[in-house]
C-alpha cells in the first residue's frame, strides 16, 4: 500500500473533478501493479508529488535507481514519454520504460534535494534553464505532437469573447495588444520541441550533468513560447527585462517574436483565467507592460 498525499488528491479533486478521483483511488492498484511488471523495490525514501503526478523513488532488480510516476493522462502529459524518448536524456531526464495506456513512466532518479528553486542566485539560475532550454529546442518536434500553431489559432478565437469579460479598461488593452501579438506571428508557428513549464522547480541535480530538466509539457512551436515560466518564476517586476533579454541572448532568439509569443503566454493565461471567472493575474499583466516599456510596443 502506498499513502496518498492529500494535496495531490485535493489538487486532482479540484482540477479534474471525477476523473481525478478516480485516479486517486486507482493509485494503489497502479502502483502494485508497475511495482510488480517492471520489478521494482520501493527504494524507502518518502514519495513526492506535484499538481498531477505521484512519483515514487524506486530501484530496479539490477539495483539502478529509478523513479516510477503515476499520471492521470491528458492532452498535456500524453506527449511527455515521446520528448523524453527524443531528447534521450540531453538536457533532460531519462526515460527508461512506459506504459502508453496509462501514461506510467519510469525514468532515471535524480537529486530531489538538489532543486534550482534551491540556489539564491536567480540570475544564474534564469542562465541555468535558458542553457537546458538551447539543447531542448535543438530537437525538432516529431508529427502528430500538439501544435501551437493549433493552441495560437483557439486563443485568437476565443479573445473577443473573452475582452468582454475584463471590466478594468487598461487590462482590457493589455490583453488585445498581446492577441494582436500574437495575431502577427501565427502563420509561423515553429517546429522545435518545447518544454511549455521550464521553471525552477522543474530543474534537479543529477550525478551526470550539473542540471537536468523534468516534467515537461511539451508541443511543437517557437522557442519565445517557452520563456515565460522563467519570467514569472520568482517574479520580480524589475527583473522582466533583464530575464527576457538575458533568455533571448543565450537562445539565439530573435527578439521580437520572442516578445509575441512570451505576450501569447501572458494571453493564454488571460484566457484561462477569466474563462474560469477568476481575476487576471497580475504578473502576467505586469511581463506584458514590462516587456512593452523594455523592449519595444506590441502591435497594435
Amino acid at each position: 500500500m502506498i499513502d496518498i498525499p492529500a494535496k495531490l488528491a485535493e489538487a486532482q479533486i479540484k482540477f479534474n473533478k471525477e476523473a481525478g478521483r478516480a485516479f486517486i483511488a486507482a493509485l494503489p492498484d497502479l502502483a502494485a501493479d508497475f511495482m510488480a511488471r517492471w520489478d521494482l523495490r520501493p527504494a524507502g525514501t518518502p514519495p513526492m508529488h506535484g499538481v498531477s503526478a505521484l512519483v515514487l523513488p524506486v530501484d530496479r532488480a539490477d539495483g539502478t535507481p529509478a523513479v516510477l510516476k503515476l499520471q492521470l493522462r491528458d492532452h498535456e502529459s500524453e506527449g511527455e514519454p515521446i520528448a523524453l524518448r527524443l531528447w534521450n536524456g540531453d538536457g533532460a531526464v531519462r526515460l527508461l520504460d512506459h506504459d502508453e495506456p496509462t501514461g506510467t513512466m519510469l525514468l532515471e532518479r535524480l537529486d530531489s534535494s538538489r532543486m534550482l528553486a534551491h540556489t539564491p542566485d536567480v540570475h544564474g539560475g534564469v542562465l541555468v534553464i535558458a542553457r537546458l532550454l538551447a539543447h531542448l529546442h535543438a530537437t525538432p518536434a516529431p508529427p502528430g505532437m500538439r501544435h501551437l500553431g493549433d493552441i495560437a489559432a483557439s486563443m485568437l478565437e476565443r479573445t473577443p469573447a473573452v475582452l468582454d469579460r475584463i471590466p478594468d479598461p487598461e487590462a482590457r488593452r493589455l490583453v488585445a495588444d498581446c492577441a494582436a501579438a500574437v495575431r502577427e506571428v501565427a502563420d509561423e508557428p515553429g517546429d522545435r520541441l518545447l518544454h511549455w513549464d521550464l521553471h525552477d522547480e522543474n530543474v534537479l541535480a543529477a550525478d551526470r550533468a550539473p542540471w537536468l530538466a523534468i516534467d515537461p509539457k511539451p508541443l511543437a512551436g517557437d522557442p519565445g513560447f517557452d520563456l515565460w515560466p522563467a519570467l514569472a518564476n520568482n517574479f520580480d517586476p524589475g527583473d522582466v527585462v533583464w530575464r527576457f533579454d538575458a533568455m533571448t541572448e543565450v537562445l539565439g532568439l530573435d527578439r521580437a517574436r520572442a516578445r509575441a509569443w512570451t505576450y501569447g503566454r501572458v494571453l493564454q493565461n488571460c484566457l484561462w483565467e477569466t474563462e474560469e471567472g477568476r481575476p487576471l493575474g497580475e504578473a502576467d499583466l505586469e511581463i506584458a507592460r514590462r516587456l512593452r516599456g523594455g523592449s519595444g510596443e506590441a502591435p497594435r
